[in-house]
């Protein structure tokens, strides 16, 4: 109840002059290229594709949620580690005015409780990580944005190479911060 407590504090009390970022990675994004062409719409006919496809890798992506603004940051990588995380919440404080205290709210990921992680907070004081309770990964609102992007993009997606699917992703990232939307 207390971390459920601190991330909803967060959202509708967060501290003056303090940026809150929801984290979480979307692992394992594969990068199918269908063997058959998307059949269109057609009167009473959903769009359809076949169920071949040719699997050319996969693509993790690390995302911040900017609860104040709707803003998403985002970033590939081919693994899903301590060292990327750590390497994601550098780029988040990089982008944030220097000294401006920063929220995080993640997941429980073993990969988000490391030494790597520890000694990152240790040297960035301004940075406070917030864990949603076990099993509540839902109350991280950066999982809605997650949705969208999966509905948007990646499930009905064909890509022809794993930097075709990075680029793409980065794209709809660049076209949703042209209008972000905040979760109310």
């Amino acid at each position: 109840e207390a971390k459920a407590a601190d991330v909803i504090g967060l959202y509708l009390n967060p501290p003056a002059h303090a940026a809150v970022f929801c984290v979480d990675e979307k692992t394992a994004i594969q990068a199918l290229d269908r063997k058959d062409p998307v059949l269109p719409l057609s009167p009473g006919r959903a769009e359809r594709h076949g169920f071949e496809y040719y699997r050319h890798g996969t693509l993790s992506l690390y995302a911040a949620f900017n609860t104040k603004t709707g803003e998403v940051m985002g970033k590939t990588a081919e693994r899903h580690t301590s060292a990327e995380f750590v390497a994601f919440l550098t780029d988040i404080v990089v982008n944030q005015p220097p000294g401006q205290e920063i929220h995080v709210i993640a997941d429980n990921l073993s990969a988000h409780k490391t030494k790597r992680v520890a000694a990152f907070l240790a040297e960035h004081r301004n940075v406070h990580l917030h864990f949603t309770p076990t099993y509540a990964s839902w109350l991280n609102q950066v999982e809605l944005w997650f949705a969208k992007i999966e509905r948007d993009v990646i499930a009905r997606g064909v890509f022809t190479s794993v930097p075709d699917l990075k680029r793409k992703l980065m794209r709809y990232i660049r076209h949703y911060n042209k209008a972000p939307k905040i979760v109310k």
